[in-house]
């Protein structure tokens, strides 16, 4: 093993794959430094970190390394991001084809510098390798059972977790600011509202209607909507730590004649059945906040069938739902860190290819309405809570899933702000009798 300071070899060795200088300040475990002066420092904090970019190069890799503490960013973790990514696209990095030679230079510095060995172990917070969906890799994707699993990785991490990030309604979706978000009084308790509210005027909810929410989260919907605007509501939700906490509210507000919340795939619910409804619907209204991501793009038709027939015709239908960018290149999942760590098997589209499938599924659409900017408003004000209550999430989940989240809220931002994705609202009637729209929006 060589005693030459480290980070100037790495650096060498790795000018052939970033197109030049490295775009960060690289901080070597032996202390040495290489790279710009006044950028971004970076610091490999373990031989371990190199190990995990030499096996899993990019995203993932630095990923893993940043969650387990192996990799550190001295600096605000967005800026030396964003900074990242304007050298990848400046320098058009997807392109790069390293020869074999840079790679046999780049094997004898992590040889002469301690960096070779056996691969670690990935994180614990890692779903897919050594995670809980591991045993079910081997499984039909979007399979009910592996549905279930999925999304008790992310949601069942406890309910006191989440409700130290998000709002007192306990949203988990794009909320809608109608004022600036800087004007004073005005909260992400607000904005929320607001949106919860857009959503029941869309759907034009009237006192004594009946309505599915369709993946209810924390029942932020179920509960506004039958609070604010007397509906009679069924949600359906495949978390078990969700359902309880929303059972809680459902008695505290003696709601329980007003909402029933079901542990219950949305294949599963009996109303949307048309051998049981005679083909005529049971609801008089549908919708479904950032639940369509998580059903795949195999099942977005039968999705998109269940809403159109659980309403009854001439009824209205809204999704709430990110998108993304770019047509069919990149990740549909959000990415490798997104779909290892934080939603397995998430499926994104483009807004339009998502507008054609709940068509192909019966639905007249008519309205699309962009909330892209929104998101980024409603994540700094989850950051803003993240980082005030970051030591008591540390007592809850330990401090690797809170970089997971600190890693998972910067990125999911700065997509949202940079525009590779989106979510929108869309609204849909199922035809086959008249429908009660207004002729002119005021929503």
């Amino acid at each position: 093993m060589t005693t030459t300071p480290i980070a100037p070899r790495l650096e060498e060795a790795l000018r052939p794959f970033v197109g030049g200088d490295l775009p960060v300040r690289l901080r070597a475990w032996d202390g040495s430094e290489a790279g710009p002066v006044g950028a971004p420092l970076v610091e490999l904090r373990s031989p371990a970190a190199v190990r995990r970019l030499v096996r899993h190069p990019g995203e993932l890799g630095a990923a893993q390394a940043y969650v387990t503490g192996e990799l550190e960013v001295h600096h605000d973790l967005d800026d030396a991001l964003t900074h990242a990514w304007a050298v990848v696209a400046e320098r058009d990095l997807s392109g790069v084809r390293p020869g074999p030679q840079a790679y046999a230079a780049a094997l004898r510095v992590a040889l002469d510098s301690g960096a070779v060995g056996l691969p670690p172990r990935a994180p614990r917070s890692q779903a897919q390798v050594g995670g809980p969906l591991n045993a079910l890799l081997g499984r039909r994707l979007h399979s009910k059972l592996r549905d279930r699993l999925a999304i008790s990785h992310h949601y069942d991490l406890s309910n006191e977790f989440y409700a130290a990030i998000l709002d007192d309604h306990m949203a988990y979706s794009s909320a809608y600011y109608t004022q600036d978000p800087a004007t004073p009084g005005y909260t992400l308790e607000d904005a929320q509202a607001d949106k919860l509210d857009l959503v029941c005027r869309k759907i034009g909810l009237q006192a004594g209607d009946r309505f599915l929410d369709v993946g209810c989260g924390w029942g932020s919907l179920s509960l506004f909507a039958a609070e604010r605007y007397g509906a009679q509501v069924t949600g359906v939700t495949i978390a078990a730590e969700q359902k309880r906490f929303i059972d809680a509210r459902i008695a505290e507000r003696g709601l329980a004649d007003k909402v029933e919340i079901r542990l219950q795939d949305y294949r599963d619910v009996p109303e949307a059945d048309p051998a049981r409804n005679g083909g005529k619907g049971h609801f008089d209204a549908v919708a479904s906040l950032e639940m369509g991501e998580h059903v795949g793009q195999r099942n977005y038709r039968a999705y998109a069938g269940v809403l159109h027939d659980a309403v009854k015709p001439g009824g209205r239908v809204l999704v709430q739902q990110m998108s993304r960018s770019g047509g069919r290149k990149g990740h549909p999942g959000g990415g490798p860190f997104i779909e290892s760590f934080i939603a397995p098997d998430m499926h994104m589209r483009p807004v339009g290819e998502t507008v054609d499938l709940l068509e192909q599924g019966g639905l007249e659409v008519r309205d699309v309405h962009a909330l892209r900017e929104h998101y980024v408003w409603t994540v700094d004000a989850w950051m803003e809570r993240f980082e005030k209550n970051e030591a008591r999430l540390t007592e809850l989940v330990g401090e690797e899933v809170v970089r997971v989240w600190r890693l998972y809220l910067v990125g999911g931002r700065m997509a949202f702000r940079d525009g590779r994705m989106g979510v929108d609202q869309i609204l849909m009637v199922r035809p086959g009798a008249a429908h009660t729209l207004p002729r002119r929006r005021d929503f």
